[in-house]
C-alpha cells in the first residue's frame, strides 16, 4: 500500500509525502518526498493530482511494481483528483481516501463514505498509514522551512 498526503504552510511551503507499507508494516526505504512544482497557492486537490501523476508516471517509466492499494489522506475531492491523475496515465489501481474528521473511507463511484467501526483492525491499519504519511510530510515541510529561513 502507498499512502499520500499534502503538507503546506502557506503557499511557499507546499510538499507531498508518500509512505509505503508491505504486509501492514512501514517500508521506510519506500517513502518518498515531493516538492510541489506546478501548483501555485493552496490547492490540495491539484497538489494530490500532481504527486500521484509524478509517482506513477515514474513507476511506469521504470517498469516498476505498482501497489495493491493507494490511500489518500482526505475526502472525496482528494480521491477524485488522484483518480483523475491515475486515469490520465491509463492506470486502474485500487484507490481510496480517508477523511480525518469522522474517519470516513471514500471509494470511487460511491456517493456516501464507508464508516468502519472504530475498533476494527482494518480502520486502524488505514489510520496508521495515514498518520505515518502525515508525520513524514510535516517533518519534511519543517526541514524546508528551517532551511529557507537560514
Amino acid at each position: 500500500m502507498e499512502c499520500f498526503d499534502i503538507s503546506n504552510h502557506g503557499a511557499e511551503f507546499a510538499v507531498g509525502s508518500m509512505s509505503s507499507f508491505v504486509g501492514g508494516i512501514p517500508n521506510k526505504s519506500g517513502y518518498r518526498k515531493f516538492k510541489i512544482k506546478t501548483i501555485q497557492g493552496r490547492d490540495d486537490f491539484a497538489m494530490i493530482g500532481e504527486i500521484i501523476k509524478r509517482r506513477y508516471y515514474r513507476l511506469l517509466e521504470e517498469n516498476s511494481e505498482l501497489p495493491d492499494l493507494i490511500l489518500i489522506d482526505g475526502g472525496k475531492g482528494q480521491l477524485n483528483a488522484a483518480l483523475k491523475s491515475l486515469e490520465s496515465l491509463g492506470l486502474k489501481l485500487p484507490c481510496v481516501s480517508l477523511a480525518k474528521a469522522n474517519e470516513e473511507v471514500y471509494v470511487p463511484k460511491t456517493k456516501d463514505p464507508i464508516v468502519i467501526p472504530k475498533h476494527k483492525e482494518s480502520l486502524k491499519i488505514l489510520q496508521f498509514a495515514r498518520d505515518e504519511t502525515h508525520r513524514f510530510g510535516v517533518a519534511y515541510n519543517r526541514t524546508i522551512r528551517k532551511n529557507k529561513i537560514k
